[in-house]
């Protein structure tokens, strides 16, 4: 009887060790693949980030949980404004949560932005971005994307990337510079969980978005010409 009781426990570690070793590798593969698929379309000069008529801006919380402005927030904010008064985007789509009349992320996206000089027909408003995924879903489906920057911070740029190709969208990354925060490597431990969910969202129970709703084509306006340089001139001196 004891015999056979180490035998039951011995197959089952074995078993329990096999499991764990293909639960690993299929959590690094996965990883690995998505990094491997977008790596080489991540910029991290905001100067030279690729052109596209649409950057996507990904809402995250204006408050830190310590209480503090949240770096992330203020990261992407400036780097939007930037990019859009740099003309290497001409419309952005400020994304995000908006579940409750208290927690409006795109709100709060479209307050700091105008308070950095961004014009309002240069921002359109997605209440519906619960997600990356919704994010990128809606962007397509609703107001009509085909090509755009995403910016966001890099370690989340391979999964968004990621999603947007299997959508069907052509898309560039360009990486916010953010300070370092402490604490920041549990987002990043998080990112490398959420890679795996995402290839079950679009392969295995083909995921669909929290809300659709109508079509609202993007409206593009056109930027002001720049003013020409203004010279003074200079009367002859007797």
């Amino acid at each position: 009887m004891r015999q056979m009781l180490q035998k039951l426990l011995k197959r089952l570690l074995m078993s329990l060790g096999v499991v764990a070793l293909l639960a690993t590798l299929l959590f690094v593969g996965a990883n690995l693949w998505v990094l491997d698929k977008t790596q080489s379309r991540i910029e991290y000069d905001l100067l030279t980030c690729s052109t596209a008529p649409v950057g996507i801006v990904f809402g995250t919380s204006h408050w830190s949980r310590g209480g503090g402005r949240n770096p992330h927030f203020e990261a992407r904010m400036s780097a939007a404004s930037q990019l859009i008064g740099a003309r290497r985007v001409q419309h952005l789509l400020l994304s995000g949560d908006n579940r409750t009349r208290f927690y409006n992320e795109p709100v709060t996206m479209w307050r700091d932005l105008r308070g950095r000089n961004v014009r309002d027909v240069d921002m359109t408003l997605d209440y519906a971005g619960f997600s990356t995924f919704d994010t990128l879903m809606r962007s397509r489906d609703i107001f009509g994307v085909e090509r755009a920057m995403l910016i966001t911070q890099a370690w989340h740029l391979p999964r968004a990337m990621f999603i947007a190709d299997a959508l069907g969208l052509e898309v560039t990354g360009c990486a916010v510079p953010t300070e370092h925060v402490a604490g920041v490597w549990r987002l990043q431990a998080r990112e490398w969980l959420a890679r795996v969910a995402t290839l079950g969202d679009l392969y295995l129970w083909q995921r669909q978005p929290y809300f659709l709703g109508p079509e609202e084509p993007l409206q593009i306006a056109p930027r002001p010409a720049p003013r020409p340089p203004r010279y003074e001139t200079l009367e002859p001196s007797d």
